[in-house]
Parts: structure tokens; sequence; C-alpha cells
């Protein structure tokens, strides 16, 4: 009987502009082999981003593109998109990214550019969402795992992860409830994809 051949393994670039416990996240799945992927490289926007660290315990190579030493910010986007071009990844990660990708960037790799965000969109978008969640009393929070788009955490949603807002609860519980949830669905939306099982249509992601 003929050996099945494995599909080829994805190439990863991750972007990260702290911390990087999402980065952690994925990176973890990788090496246990339940993610078919090859993490390329780190991006950073920031040379003191623990990120760094993180990307060096897993043998992952970081290119800093430190934000602040652009005195023209386009000419940042530009290194930035030349970069990208360059590795040739199929799918770059956005995990704590805090910069918005400028069009160009979404143009030359629609479809393969996956965010998480810290609340279910489409409810509070960009900054703090975790706060402005827990500020209108929502009964319910969470995280969502989506493509990004031109537009502001606007992209189809892959996988969404929900927080129920107990009596009493702090933001600050609310936040690392929510982190949490996060470290679980941006893995299982890396694997999903690296696995060759989204499919878009009319916006609306479907699990194969």
């Amino acid at each position: 009987m003929a050996s099945l051949i494995p599909k080829p393994r994805k190439k990863l670039v991750f972007l990260a502009s702290g911390r990087g416990s999402n980065l952690e996240a994925v990176l973890q799945v990788i090496q246990k082999g339940k993610i078919p992927a090859n993490p390329a490289f780190l991006i950073t926007d920031n040379p003191e981003a623990p990120s760094i660290q993180i990307a060096a315990r897993h043998n992952v190579p970081t290119k800093i593109l430190d934000w602040k030493s652009y005195s023209k910010k386009e000419e940042y986007h530009l290194d930035l998109l030349r970069t990208l071009e360059e590795i040739s990844p199929d799918l770059i990660v956005a995990c704590g990214y805090m910069r918005i990708l400028k069009p160009e960037i979404i143009r030359a790799f629609r479809n393969r550019i996956i965010n998480i965000h810290p609340s279910l969109l489409p409810s509070f978008t960009g900054l703090h969402a975790q706060k402005q969640a827990f500020d209108y009393g929502v009964k319910i929070a969470g995280c969502t795992a989506h493509f990004v788009d031109e537009g502001v955490d606007s992209g189809p949603i892959i996988l969404q992860g929900v927080i129920k807002i107990e009596e009493g609860m702090t933001e600050r519980e609310l936040t690392l409830a929510i982190l949490k949830e996060e470290h679980k669905i941006l893995p299982l939306a890396v694997k999903h994809f690296c696995e060759d099982r989204l499919l878009i249509k009319d916006r609306k992601v479907s699990i194969l």
C-alpha cells in the first residue's frame, strides 16, 4: 500500500509588540507536533519586547523594526512590507501587535493574516477592549481569532471564546480569564489554517 505523503508544513511569521504570551501559546503547540508549521520569524516593532526572549527560547529568529527609530512612519510600513515579501510566509499571526497594518500589506497577504482580539467581535473593537466590555456591563465577554482586513478588528471571524462575567468579578480577573481563552483559540485557529480547513465565503468562515 502506498504511503500517504504529508502536506508541506506552512511557513509562519509572527508579529508582536509586547509580552508574547499568545506567541508562546502557539509555539508550544507547534513544538508538540500538533500544528504542521515552521515558525520562520518573529517581527517586532519594539526592541525591548519580552516576546523576543520567548522566540529565542523556541529557536525562532527575530527581526526588529524599531518603530521609534523611524522619523517617517511610512518608511516603517514599507520596511515591514518588504521584510514580509522577502520571507514570503504562508501565514502571518498577529499576537499582541500594536500597529495597524497598512492596506498594501493586507492586499499582499489577503486572507493570510490572523489576529487575536480580546472581545467578542464585532463588539468592543480597538484598544482596551476588556475595559470597554467591563465598563459597559455586559454579562458575557471573550475573545476572537479573525482574519485581518482593511478595517479595525473587522475581518472574518474564525473562532471565539466566551467568558461569563460573574457577580463581583474585577476587570483584572476578566482580563486574565479572556487571556486564558486567547491561548486556546489562537493556536486552534492557526492549526485549522495550516491544515487547510478554513473556507471563507461571503465573509463567513467555515471549518472543514
